[in-house]
């Protein structure tokens, strides 16, 4: 699993790294054919979004890419939320994949 981290507006330090890296490994451990993921990890400035933190993730799993983004005042809390919507749609999507159709029994005659 390729992971690259990067802030916009602030500093990825190493215990918000250390941080995002460990909530994601619940992704890998619900569906280990992830490929790719990018975080990105946003301060935003402007008066009218009074210290809004917003984390953005693109996961590329094996068929399909998948995007999630949350928004809350403390960063730690949108990355809670941020793997929380991942990891339901991980689960969605590995549960599309398996074959829920079964074979009928063969008659014997």
């Amino acid at each position: 699993m390729n992971l690259t981290i990067s802030g916009h507006h602030l500093e990825v330090t190493p215990s918000l790294r250390s941080y995002v890296t460990s909530k994601l490994d619940r992704i890998v451990r619900h569906f280990d054919q992830v490929v790719d993921v990018k975080v990105l990890l946003t301060v935003e400035k402007q008066k009218e979004k009074e210290g809004r933190q917003r984390a953005e993730c693109n996961i590329h799993v094996k068929g399909t890419d998948m995007f999630a983004e949350s928004s809350h005042a403390d960063l730690y809390a949108a990355v809670d939320e941020l793997v929380d919507k991942l990891d339901r749609q991980v689960v969605r999507h590995k549960d599309r994949l398996q074959n829920h159709h079964h074979e009928a029994p063969k008659r014997l005659m």
